[in-house]
């Protein structure tokens, strides 16, 4: 079962408050997520879940590191 998700917003343009809400919302979908794995690590679902778990991840990299770009300003 792959969960389908909105398009992500554009981090640059969001302040503070609203990245720290949309990393919440990330790490609530990584969680959804991983409750969704499936068993079979050789399957397509498998394959087709850690592409998906893999681009949360990367969307929490660049919440993170733009949170740190406006703690550095």
């Amino acid at each position: 079962m792959i969960l389908e998700f909105p398009q992500a917003p554009d981090v640059q343009t969001m302040d503070a408050p609203a990245l720290t809400a949309y990393l919440e919302q990330l790490r609530e979908k990584i969680a959804a997520l991983d409750e969704a794995e499936p068993k079979n690590m050789n399957s397509d679902a498998y394959e087709e879940w850690g592409e998906e778990h893999e681009a949360l991840e990367d969307l929490v990299d660049e919440v993170l590191d733009r949170l740190d770009e406006l703690a550095l300003s």
